[in-house]
């Protein structure tokens, strides 16, 4: 499985954040067009950089010139991180973490949502944004946990029914239907969760500093 990370131009993670992924699987960089100037305050080479180039200074492009592959797409139908995801789908890489894609920018932030759920068909997707790891979960879904972790679900549709195991506020066939209902801060109670969700999608949250000393991520 070929496993990358997508770097957008939003509020950036922590260094070792960034360096403990890419020691854990996530060994492909891309940054998606600005991306590069805090890939560059790093001190860290990426090993591409994506877009149409409008947001990167031109003296980080030409710091990275001989260092990176860059390739320019000039179509403004899709954004930079979803040029990038494209770019990585066609490379082969089957599983992506986008970081910095939230932030002060709301709009961006809720784009940058959507973009993982357009996308959930064409590779398996996350966002790491300061402390939380977002995925999209639909189906079933099974993931370790330790004892006590934060867990929280969102369903994205009126449809979408979510049945839990090992959660301490249980979910049995119960719709989350977003803006009216949720099961915000539910709580692991042993080393594994199951969830089923029918009849539509959801998204998942969890904390990654739990995922990282337990090695989930």
């Amino acid at each position: 499985m070929m496993k990358c990370i997508i770097f957008g131009n939003g509020s950036p993670p922590q260094k070792s954040q960034l360096e403990y992924l890419m020691n854990s699987g996530y060994e492909t960089l891309i940054c998606a067009d600005g991306g590069a100037e805090k890939i560059r305050e790093f001190g860290m080479i990426p090993d591409y950089i994506i877009g149409d180039l409008d947001s990167i200074t031109p003296e980080t492009l030409e710091f990275f010139k001989h260092k990176v592959k860059i390739i320019k797409y000039s179509r403004q139908n899709d954004t930079d991180i979803e040029k990038s995801i494209k770019f990585a789908a066609s490379g082969g890489f089957t599983e992506a973490i986008l970081t910095a894609v939230t932030g002060d920018r709301l709009d961006h932030s809720f784009c940058n949502l959507g973009v993982v759920l357009k996308f959930r068909n064409l590779m398996k997707l996350s966002i790491l944004s300061f402390r939380s790891v977002l995925t999209v979960v639909t189906g079933l879904t099974e993931f370790e946990t330790e004892p006590g972790e934060i867990i929280s679900i969102y369903g994205l549709n009126e449809t979408a029914a979510f049945t839990s195991r090992g959660l301490k506020y249980k979910l049995d066939g119960i719709k989350l239907p977003f803006g009216v209902r949720e099961s915000t801060s539910n709580v692991a109670t042993g080393r594994k969760v199951k969830l089923q969700i029918e009849g539509g999608t959801g998204f998942l949250v969890r904390d990654f500093d739990t995922m990282r000393r337990n090695g989930f991520i």
